[in-house]
Order: C-alpha cells, then structure tokens, then sequence
C-alpha cells in the first residue's frame, strides 16, 4: 500500500537527514509527505532538537520569480530556505526507493493577512477579525495559491498535498485564541462565514440575497454576544435553516463553487508542472482534533461547511485526503465508507498513531484494517515529529497487519 508519513522539514533538519529517511525507511512506508509550505506553530518535538520547535509561515525553498513577479502576495521564505532542504531530500528519498509529497498549507498565513487585512475574510461585522485566514474569493489569494501551487510542484515532488484550499473556521484564525462567551456550535459557524465584497458578489450571482444572510448572522451572533443562549447541536442543514434562515444556508453552500474553482485553477496548474493533487480535506480534523471524538455526523456529510463540495472535485483531483481524527475504528471505517461514496478517485485516510485517539498500537492497528476494508487506497500517518519514537514503532506492525 502506498503509505506515507508527514514530516516537517525542521524535524528532518534537527535529526539529520540520513538518520530521519533510516528510520521512515524502517517504518514501512512508501514515501514521505514534507511540509514544503506551512504556517505559524509551536509544538514540542520530543525526539528533535530543539525540544520545543516554533515554525513560521511560509516556504522551505527559494519562490521562482517567474510566478511570483507582478502578485501581491509572495509567500514568506522559511529559515534555511536558501539550503534548499526539499531538494536533498528529493534526492535521498528516490536513492531509497521513497515517493516525495510536497505538504503545502495554502489559505492560512498570518504574516500575510497581517500586512494585507483586506485579503482575509470578513465577518457579519465587518470585522477583519481572522488574520491567519485568507479568503479564497479574493482575487490576490487566488493568484497566490495557483502560483504557490506550481511552485512546490517544481520542487520535483510526486504530489503536491493541498492543506487548507477551501474556507477555515472560526476557530483557527489566529494564535492565542480567547472567548469567555459561550458560543454554541452554529453560532461558531455563523461567525466564521465570510463576507467580504468578493463573496457576497459572488453568492449575489448565483441568485443568494447575501445581505439578509449576513443581516441574520449578525443578528444571531450579536443577541449570543449579549447574553442570549447558544444554540445547541451539530451545524447540519436543517438545523441551520430552523435556526438561521434558509439565506443563511444557501449562502454557506454558495461558497463551494469558490472552493472548486479555486482546487480547479491550482490543480491545472500543478499538473501543467509534472505533478498532481492531492487534496486535504480538514473536516475530521475540525470534528476530531482535540480529543478524537468527533461529533456524529460523519466527516463527508458536513465538508460543505468549509466550502466543500466532494462530488464536484471528484472530476478534478486525482486524489483526495481526509483526516480521520478518531478513536473509535469503526467510526474511521464510516468516515472513510462516506468519502468513497462521493468520489471515485483515489482515497488517502490519515490516521494518528498517538495520542489523544491513538492510545495502542492494537488500536492502530484495528483502524488502518478498518481504512482499508472501508475503501481506502492508502493510509498515511501524523506526524514524524510530534510522536515520540515508541508511538511512530506502532507503524510497521499497523501496516502488516
């Protein structure tokens, strides 16, 4: 199976990179899937030095000027870029008999939507109140993520794996997050639509009164600000439409012609460069991340919220991927049965070997069986550098299994 482990390429510079590919090569999977670009983090990297590793947004290779020249938008340039990283590890990887993905994070960048507010979204409000998300109806971020598409396919990776090519959430928009106000689950999602002019111009074309929508929204959320009670329940259609209005919900499903034009745009743009794409769809990890219990509606049903439309980019990509953030192996079988019912194009599950879902390796290993048998085509595993080695030795047996 053509399995693959993440892996940033500070972890990889921290160890060494012959130590790293001995030990991923020991693992038993096909290939590695190194974060080419990403965004701002701070996590503990219990097996790297530092232990505690603070990574920034951007790119871990020179931007091409041929791309970026006349865009408003180039992305930031990592530390050590200059080295280029991604291409030494091109090079070990196929000595190996490896496959390299190159992990690109597209729409979420607080260094650029600090110095370009306008070019993130804007809630009921008129808040810029997101600054690490991009909106993808805006016409720079569009430019910027075909360009930053084409640009990690020209590293020479055997995909590029698309992160964060669709709207975001409420809650991811920056760091140090704080609310004392209780917030119920359509209510977070209320505050989390967008309405800049690209958006409500867009979902005006498609025959949506955008200004009742965001009219309501502002009403909904401002009475919870004030001290009215949060609703309660999973954001499902119905549910949204009782307590919100049906404009609000045909604005919310307007936004996946955004999506699917925009995973059009770079798709084409990263085959015309010799690779394909793969793309990431965050839902189960926004249901899953925290504790690995996701909510019960299953992942596939509710990706429309974040701009998705599965069956459209199932004639576009050649592969999609889906985290399966969750302890219980039959829900990732469930999870991954509604995803292969949407599209028929390659599915890739990835799993946690650890913690907080992952608590041994017999459970590793009864959910990879349960990926497989449920349709998946490969199962990929998060991350090398956030588990400690007994929990990354889980890895081999799971696959075997």
């Amino acid at each position: 199976m053509d399995s693959s482990l993440y892996v940033y390429v500070e972890d990889v510079r921290g160890e060494g990179l012959e130590a790293v590919l001995d030990r991923i090569t020991g693992y038993g999977v096909a290939g590695l899937t190194v974060a080419a670009a990403y965004r701002r983090a701070r996590d503990v990297t219990p097996h790297s030095r530092p232990r505690v590793t603070v990574r920034g947004d951007g790119v871990h290779f020179p931007p091409p000027e041929d791309l970026f020249d006349g865009l408003r938008l180039v992305p930031p340039v990592q530390a050590g870029a200059e080295e280029e990283p991604l291409a030494a590890l091109r090079l070990a990887t196929a000595e190996r008999g490896l496959k390299l993905h190159g992990w690109t994070v597209f729409l979420e960048s607080t260094t650029l939507g600090m110095a370009n507010p306008d070019v993130t979204v804007r809630n009921c409000f008129g808040d810029r109140g997101s600054p690490a998300e991009l909106c993808p109806s805006n016409p720079d971020v569009r430019r910027y993520a075909v360009a930053l598409g084409r640009a990690v396919a020209r590293q020479g990776v055997d995909s590029v794996v698309a992160e964060a090519l669709h709207f975001g959430t409420f809650g991811c928009g920056y760091q140090n997050e704080r609310c004392f106000v209780q917030l119920g689950p359509m209510d977070v999602f209320l505050f989390g639509l967008c309405f800049c002019d690209f958006c409500i111009r867009r979902a005006a074309d498609l025959g949506v009164n955008a200004e009742v929508a965001r009219e309501e929204c502002a009403r909904i959320v401002g009475g919870v600000l004030d001290g009215d009670p949060p609703a309660q329940g999973e954001v499902t259609r119905a549910a949204l439409t009782a307590y919100a209005g049906p404009e609000v919900v045909s604005y919310a499903r307007a936004r996946s012609e955004v999506v699917t034009s925009l995973v059009s745009e770079v798709s084409a743009a990263v085959t015309a460069e010799g690779s394909k794409l793969v793309f990431l769809d965050a839902t189960g990890a926004a249901k899953g991340y925290m504790d690995g219990l996701p909510p019960s509606g299953l992942s596939a049903h509710d990706s429309w919220q974040l701009g998705v439309d599965l069956v459209a980019l199932g004639d576009l990509v050649p592969s999609l991927g889906v985290l399966v953030y969750a302890r219980d192996a039959e829900r990732v079988a469930d999870d991954v049965v509604a995803y292969r019912r949407s599209t028929g194009k390659e599915l890739r599950a990835v799993l946690r070997p650890g913690m907080p879902d992952t608590d041994s390796a017999e459970r590793l290993a009864a959910k990879v069986r349960a990926a497989r048998a449920a349709g998946a085509d490969a199962v990929d595993f998060y991350a090398y550098g956030l588990m400690p080695y007994p929990i990354l030795d889980r890895i081999p047996g799971a696959l075997s299994g």
